[in-house]
């Protein structure tokens, strides 16, 4: 990237958010900002942020550590106040569609409790929520199914891989069918050909129920693989560098794409993008 393509991207403005078809929009964020008040001061976790999802997108967020992705993502939940600007989710407040159980939210690490079997873990919140007994064992061999893992309901957390686990825990936020899938790094402890295979079954499992999917990950290769946008953030505090188009990849994607020209130009951009906003020096 020349000098002056990078200061561009250090200085220019945020271009404004591309707008969703009418009715089809299941985030809209303007100029929303979050900072935390410490005792050693004000911390700035995000800027100004103008991003508009349409329902059924898949949207990756990439950046340094620190940089406002899960924060955004926790905003989106209701699990954070946004000190600045406007949130909607699927059309109402946040809050509204926590209480309407519109997201369900996949997270670093499956959080399975050991002492209960796989299909009593996927069926807690059908529990929580009253769902009737066969309606529960209904859903829970429904999305069992949908994430590969039949036959596995009666074993225990601790004997299955850690593939396997976070498999559990994606049919787990599916099982009450919501519109939002909220994923925070959920494949970033596991090797790189473990999360190859989830890569794929993902986009597989999105292509099937047409969820909207937000997706925070640490790498380049993943964020463009597995989305229609790449978001990328800067350090803190979070602002959008680029949002990186990857539609043209088309929806079916082997894992051989990401050797083709096109898949590489991509990952170039978020690179540059990630670059310019000095991501590598946070």
């Amino acid at each position: 990237m020349s000098p002056s393509r990078a200061a561009a991207l250090r200085i220019a403005p945020q271009a404004p958010a591309p707008a969703a078809a009418p009715g089809e929009t299941a985030v809209s964020a303007r100029d929303l900002s979050l900072t935390y008040e410490t005792a050693d001061g004000p911390v700035f976790a995000l800027s100004g942020i103008d991003l508009t999802v349409a329902r059924g997108e898949f949207v990756s967020f990439i950046g340094p550590s620190g940089c406002g992705k899960t924060t955004f993502l926790r905003c989106v939940a209701d699990l954070e106040r946004p000190t600045g600007g406007s949130l909607a989710v699927n059309g109402i407040g946040a809050g509204a569609a926590r209480l309407r159980r519109d997201y369900g939210f996949v997270f670093q690490a499956p959080a399975l409790y050991p002492w209960r079997t796989v299909e009593r873990n996927v069926a807690l919140p059908l529990e929580i929520f009253g769902v009737p007994r066969a309606e529960r064992r209904e859903r829970v061999a429904r999305y069992l199914d949908l994430v590969h893992l039949s036959g596995f309901g009666r074993k225990f957390p601790w004997q299955l891989s850690g593939g396997m686990q976070q498999r559990a825990s994606i049919a787990r936020a599916l099982c009450f069918e919501p519109k939002l899938l909220l994923m925070d790094e959920p494949f970033g402890a596991l090797d790189e050909i473990v999360r190859d295979h989830l890569n794929a079954q993902l986009l597989g499992l999105w292509r099937e129920t047409g969820k909207t999917v937000l997706f925070v990950t640490h790498s380049i290769a993943e964020a463009v693989y597995l989305s229609g946008r790449v978001v990328v953030m800067s350090p803190r505090p979070g602002r959008i560098i680029d949002i990186v188009d990857c539609a043209a990849l088309g929806r079916e994607r082997p894992l051989e794409i990401r050797e083709t020209p096109e898949f590489l130009a991509l990952a170039h951009r978020v690179r540059d993008g990630l670059r310019a906003g000095n991501a590598y020096d946070a």
